[in-house]
């Protein structure tokens, strides 16, 4: 009988309140923690299942693969951080990279030829932030109509034929590794340069205010629309950057490449953690959602399972973190 009242008197009084504090703590964890955890266990299950996967050349194709596609993800993550999209990213990087190989072509060198291409895609992120900042159109309207017009203009520059005759050193670039794949090293280096704006500069300030309230960002004195520039100028400027990588790794240019990166760029941002209410998103957690991704998509040709159960796998998981994300935000509420 005493041993059954100190059992009730413990249940009511010690363990809960550890377990209470246990689980508030999880609670609290951002969704980018559980993509870490989630993407780590899936590669130790998938070095126990398959004897590939681990091995050099498999893990530097995934390198490649999740090098590009965290570039746009990046580029894209930053419009979602001032609440708004881009859903124009595929189109504009296949559009880039076939003006790049058809400037190439007519004997440019490629540092002019590049420098044009980064020069155009900035120009879209422009035409994309008058669009959406000075006339008012919703950036769901302007970059999906984006992803018709520049998906269009790609197969008007090729003819509808893919570009080859590129120079050895575009192919080079993509092929070479320097302790790691080149690729790697420029996903590095676009993931510093943009942590370094969003979390150390008043613009990166600005952005994750805009996102959280745009009104009260405004009546602050902040230039909204400015911040909308720099926003789609970051995000088409990635994805003109990754259209001339994907060109170095394909060592052609199609005007289909790139095709649904748009997706999977919005879905690595929100899997790493961005809100697409705006206010949130971080570059290591878009970098660790394109992992992801990349991972699964890598275990579903090792493992010979059907690359539709991929697409139903990377639905759910999508859901499932926006689900998270906003009973996350009720509770934080007190809802």
């Amino acid at each position: 009988m005493t041993d059954q009242i100190l059992r009730r008197a413990g249940a009511g009084s010690s363990f809960p309140g550890a377990e209470g504090f246990m689980h508030s703590w999880l609670r609290r964890l951002p969704i980018e923690t559980y993509v870490i955890v989630f993407t780590v266990a899936l590669w130790i299950v998938l070095s126990l299942a398959t004897p590939n996967f681990l091995t050099e050349n498999n893990i530097s194709n995934i390198m490649r693969q999740t090098s590009i596609a965290a570039i746009i993800a990046i580029g894209v993550m930053c419009t979602i951080v001032i609440a708004g999209i881009d859903l124009s990213v595929g189109s504009v990087a296949a559009f880039c990279g076939v003006a790049f190989a058809q400037l190439c072509g007519y004997g440019l060198d490629l540092l002019p030829a590049a420098a044009l291409t980064l020069v155009a895609g900035l120009g879209v992120g422009m035409i994309n932030a008058v669009a959406i900042g000075r006339l008012g159109i919703p950036a769901f309207i302007v970059t999906l109509a984006g992803l018709q017009v520049y998906r269009g203009l790609a197969l008007l520059l090729a003819g509808g034929m893919t570009v080859g005759g590129l120079p050895p050193e575009v192919k080079d670039f993509a092929r070479g590794t320097t302790g790691l794949p080149n690729l790697f090293w420029a996903m590095i280096a676009v993931g510093i340069a943009v942590h370094y704006v969003l979390r150390f500069t008043r613009t990166g300030r600005y952005m994750y205010a805009m996102g959280s309230n745009a009104e009260a960002a405004r009546r602050q004195g902040i230039n909204t629309f400015r911040i909308t520039a720099i926003a789609y100028l970051m995000s088409s400027g990635l994805a003109a950057l990754a259209g001339l990588l994907l060109v170095s790794r394909l060592s052609i240019a199609s005007p289909s490449m790139a095709n649904a990166y748009e997706l999977q760029a919005i879905a690595a941002a929100v899997v790493g953690g961005a809100s697409l209410f705006g206010g949130r998103g971080s570059v290591l957690g878009t970098v660790c959602g394109a992992v992801l991704f990349t991972t699964m998509a890598n275990a579903a040709v090792l493992l010979g399972i059907d690359p539709f159960w991929e697409m139903v796998l990377v639905g759910l998981l999508i859901a499932l973190v926006v689900y998270l994300d906003n009973m996350q935000k009720r509770r934080q509420a007190g809802v």
